[in-house]
């Protein structure tokens, strides 16, 4: 009898997920799992195998006769390109399906440049890395950008450091390099995909922080992604900090989180101390030297950090808190001031099981998100399902695609 689970338990792509935990399986162990019938399975197998996507994977117990095959996901069957934009500076990536960095290289810019420069640069940068690891068809693109982006266009609405960018048709510009399916989001969004996906994937609720030339957090909501209404969730930086100084923010008002402890602004700080600090990298340069007042400037930002934070603690009760960006990279004093006022302003019932530590995926944590949000895409059921049942119907060329055409590099 078929499952009781539903439709989609019984798809394709929901045999191809099961297979997607590393553990090849054989046909029998597949029927037990799902309550298939073993000619569904069979079906779907076949189909899978067709498509590149599930391979044997040596042999498995058997009850009698030959050895029982064991089939496993393939991986290496497509590649995705995938992209973190900064505001100077873009992690550039090719993965496989199973979100693993095949190549990568970090790429100084200046996002203010506009997209009829980065993403040509993007472009140049993804067909060079794409000569370094084994050619396979390009399954689609991810890109993350450093301000509100409309998730289901792909159009930046309104960035404020992105002059040219605003309502600019991203995916229409890659796809046409590419031609395969273009997915945009904010950076901090992917940032959190990212850590959750490559660091955290049991954690069904937590914040990834960037901090760095902006601030900005990322949300993850019973293990999904949270956007909010409009894709404008976790915009930390702009949250006004108590005792800011009247600090000038760029999006016109004062006090923003942003204004006072962002990279830009501690590098401000410090000058007026008499170091020689004009950017984030800068400041993190300077504590890592072991320069104290630069150590306590990082600190306080951390500090200000946490009093943002800890509203967000009580309201959203997250069991982890993930700290990344540039200025983390300056170590234990970014992530000592967060600690110390979370800790001090949310409520104990918040905080008593609550984790704050620094990231684990590092500068690759965008990227990684950024692969991860193309590949729940093309093997979501409603595009994965469609793909193969448009081969199984004899309506394609008998070739299985999962992008909209070849997109294969040579």
């Amino acid at each position: 009898m078929e499952s009781t689970l539903g439709v989609e338990a019984g798809s394709p792509a929901a045999v191809l997920r099961m297979l997607m935990d590393g553990s090849p399986r054989t046909r029998a162990e597949i029927v037990a799992a799902t309550g298939l019938a073993r000619s569904t399975v069979r079906a779907r197998l076949d189909l899978l195998v067709a498509a590149g996507l599930v391979t044997g994977s040596g042999t498995g117990e058997s009850t009698g006769g030959r050895p029982a095959g064991r089939f496993g996901f393939n991986s290496g069957a497509r590649l995705v390109l995938a992209a973190e934009v900064g505001a100077t500076h873009a992690t550039v990536a090719v993965s496989d399906l199973g979100c693993r960095l095949l190549a990568v290289e970090q790429v100084d810019l200046d996002v203010a440049d506009g997209p009829k420069v980065i993403l040509p640069l993007l472009a140049t940068t993804w067909r060079s890395l794409l000569q370094s690891v084994p050619a396979a068809e390009i399954a689609g693109v991810g890109i993350g950008l450093p301000g509100p982006v409309e998730h289901s266009t792909g159009r930046p609405n309104n960035p404020p450091i992105m002059p040219g960018w605003d309502g600019f048709d991203v995916p229409a510009a890659i796809a046409a390099e590419f031609d395969v399916p273009v997915l945009v989001d904010n950076e901090v969004n992917l940032m959190a995909l990212g850590e959750h996906t490559a660091s955290h994937p049991d954690v069904s609720h937590m914040i990834v922080v960037k901090a760095a030339t902006g601030i900005g957090a990322g949300l993850i909501s019973n293990g999904v992604l949270h956007r909010g209404a409009a894709g404008a969730a976790g915009d930390l930086g702009h949250i006004r900090v108590p005792e800011g100084g009247e600090a000038l923010c760029r999006c016109g008002n004062t006090d923003c989180l942003e204004a006072v402890a962002a990279g830009p602004a501690l590098a401000a700080k410090l000058r007026d101390l008499g170091h020689p600090a004009h950017s984030t990298a800068e400041v993190v340069n300077l504590v890592r030297s072991g320069n104290l007042e630069a150590g306590r400037v990082v600190r306080q930002a951390g500090r200000d950090i946490g009093e943002v934070l800890a509203g967000c603690v009580s309201m959203f009760n997250p069991s982890l808190v993930v700290i990344g960006g540039l200025l983390a990279e300056a170590g234990e004093m970014l992530l000592a001031g967060v600690r110390e006022s979370i800790y001090r302003r949310s409520l104990p019932l918040a905080t008593e099981n609550l984790r704050i530590v620094a990231s684990g995926a590092g500068v690759t944590a965008g990227a990684l998100g950024a692969a991860a949000m193309v590949v729940r895409h093309v093997l979501s059921p409603e595009v994965l399902d469609a793909r193969l049942g448009e081969v199984a119907a004899g309506s394609s060329t008998g070739e299985v695609q999962l992008a909209s055409n070849g997109g294969v590099h040579p």
